[in-house]
């Protein structure tokens, strides 16, 4: 299913709104210098998909409304072209770092670097590993056992409902799985119960 236009701008403009207020009112409040323009560097899983796509396109469209001056980089799937983009925008001195991380663990190291360099990393949509959870001001995502959970509510009740009649239903349930490790979350989705 492919996710509308409309709920992905809303999306992307809710991410960015976050990253957005968080940065300039921690950064900007202290430098005393409101009218500089805000440098942000994005570094994107990749386009596996048509939502991430999406994602990538709403993300710039409301960069570009709001006058942010917006680094953006393409990780292709590979955790070292984001390591390495992290690196360039902390040489680049951007004054806010945000990520869809390709995988959870491997980030420690350069997310120090980040904190050495006081810039703050906003983690959009997959969360990281890692062993001091002050090294990124936040995560803005999904929680996607709990969208499991709400998702199986419904569903629970229309097998209620039709065994209640006797009807015949599935004696399983499928559960879609994400890319593989890209959180911990989504790959203990298939072991839960709801």
């Amino acid at each position: 299913m492919k996710a509308s236009p409309k709920f992905t701008r809303f999306v992307g403009l809710i991410g960015l709104s976050g990253l957005l207020a968080g940065s300039v009112t921690g950064t900007f409040a202290e430098d005393n210098k409101p009218n500089k323009k805000l440098v942000v560097g994005f570094s994107q899983v990749g386009a596996e998909s048509g939502w991430r796509t999406a994602n990538t396109d709403s993300i710039k469209s409301e960069a570009a409304k709001r006058g942010v001056d917006l680094r953006f980089s393409d990780a292709q799937q590979k955790q070292e072209n984001q390591i390495k983009a992290i690196r360039s925008f902390i040489a680049e001195g951007v004054d806010v770092i945000a990520f869809s991380p390709v995988v959870e663990t491997g980030f420690e190291p350069v997310l120090q670097e980040a904190k050495k360099a006081g810039i703050p990393v906003v983690l959009s949509d997959r969360a990281v590993k890692v062993s001091d959870p002050s090294l990124y001001a936040c995560f803005l995502g999904s929680d996607f056992v709990e969208e499991g959970r709400r998702a199986a509510g419904p569903q629970l009740f229309d097998l209620i409902e039709a065994v209640a009649a006797g009807k015949e239903v599935p004696k399983r349930v499928v559960s879609q799985e994400g890319v593989f490790e890209q959180s911990q979350a989504a790959a203990e989705l298939p072991k839960r119960q709801y």
